[in-house]
């Protein structure tokens, strides 16, 4: 979720941090009764025949909404992310960013390049390109869009929505320094296993617990909205594999 220095487009907020350590709440795999995609799925073909006449399904309840920021309530911000899946002979993966620590929001998480929609952005699409030129230096002419995802509201009052593509390669990142530390990639094989999502459970001061997925990759912590709009995705595609199988 991209931010801009103070000279920049929105007023300062306060700035926040979880009230517990991610990394050391307790887990459980999450995966009851829930196979991987279908390697079949996970090729540009396929992905854009899914999102283009997506089947009926319903996204994960979001585990953040309840447990808006104090500060953050009200109608939250419209914002987008793109989920840039970049095409390598091996199979797909998802270009991820590492947000600077200095940020106000989500400090040093593992984030979708994006941000908040802005009155110039013609549509959410929009705004998700702009903002991943803006963050990373991946521009628009790399990028085919394949559809967009129900949005997911965070604890921050964001309204987010994912924006689905594919990624040529061949372009050259040169990522914003202020708000981007570090850019990688997760084959999107791992990401669609299930045996690779965990649900945990934090307790918070006041006694209440709060939930959220995580899906840990090579020491980088994917968690909180990330991994749900990522597990979301999975939903979609399993939804997908599922009326392709009944229609068979």
């Amino acid at each position: 979720m991209a931010e801009h220095p103070p000279s920049g487009k929105a007023a300062p907020r306060a700035r926040l941090a979880p009230a517990f350590d991610p990394t050391e709440q307790p887990w459980r795999v999450a995966n009851e009764g829930l196979a991987p995609v279908d390697p079949g799925l996970l090729t540009p073909h396929a992905l854009r025949g899914i999102l283009s006449a997506p089947p009926s399904w319903t996204p994960d309840p979001s585990l953040e909404e309840r447990w808006r920021t104090p500060g953050r309530e009200g109608p939250p911000v419209q914002a987008a992310v793109l989920i840039p899946m970049v095409v390598h002979e091996a199979g797909l993966k998802v270009m991820l960013t590492q947000r600077a620590a200095h940020l106000r929001d989500h400090a040093g998480q593992i984030s979708f390049p994006g941000g908040r929609i802005e009155s110039w952005d013609a549509s959410p699409v929009a705004a998700a390109l702009r903002e991943t030129q803006e963050e990373t230096g991946l521009t628009g002419d790399y990028v085919e869009i394949l559809g967009s995802l129900p949005p997911y509201v965070t604890t921050t009052g964001y309204s987010v929505t994912p924006v689905a593509a594919l990624v040529r390669p061949g372009f050259t990142l040169k990522p914003d320094a202020f708000e981007v530390a570090d850019i990688f990639e997760v084959p999107l094989a791992f990401l669609t296993d299930p045996a690779n999502h965990r649900l945990h459970v934090a307790t918070l001061a006041d006694g209440r617990q709060r939930q959220f997925y995580s899906m840990p990759w090579n020491g980088r912590f994917i968690w909180g909205a990330t991994a749900a709009m990522l597990r979301n995705f999975y939903h979609l595609l399993r939804h997908a594999q599922l009326s392709s199988w009944q229609s068979r």
